[in-house]
């Protein structure tokens, strides 16, 4: 799939939703809970099985991104599905500091 900035996401296997924030211009293999996400909002009827080993979950208003290779995603709707893109999971990206003011 080849994402597109305010593309929503929705898991095929969990309740799990997002939409992408950031995003290289390359296909990339975006997975929830192991299974490919489909475009659109969130159905609310699971249709596949998800991978155990793939089920660590995901946030409400969490961003997952993966640095290098441009990708961030903003979830949406949490589930039990672990977000990844090209087979490796995404971790949830972490707010920067602010500069000391003295």
């Amino acid at each position: 799939m080849r994402p597109r900035v305010g593309q929503m996401l929705a898991s095929t296997v969990d309740t799990t939703a997002a939409v992408v924030v950031r995003c290289p211009d390359s296909d990339l293999d975006i997975t929830c809970g192991g299974a490919a996400m489909a475009e659109g909002p969130a159905t609310g009827s699971p249709t596949g099985t998800p991978d155990p080993d793939r089920m660590g979950g995901s946030l409400l208003g969490k961003r997952y991104a993966d640095e290098d290779l441009g990708l961030e995603l903003l979830c949406t709707k949490q589930g039990p599905g672990t977000l990844a893109v090209n087979g490796v999971p995404l971790p949830v990206k972490t707010a920067k500091p602010l500069p000391a003011s003295d």
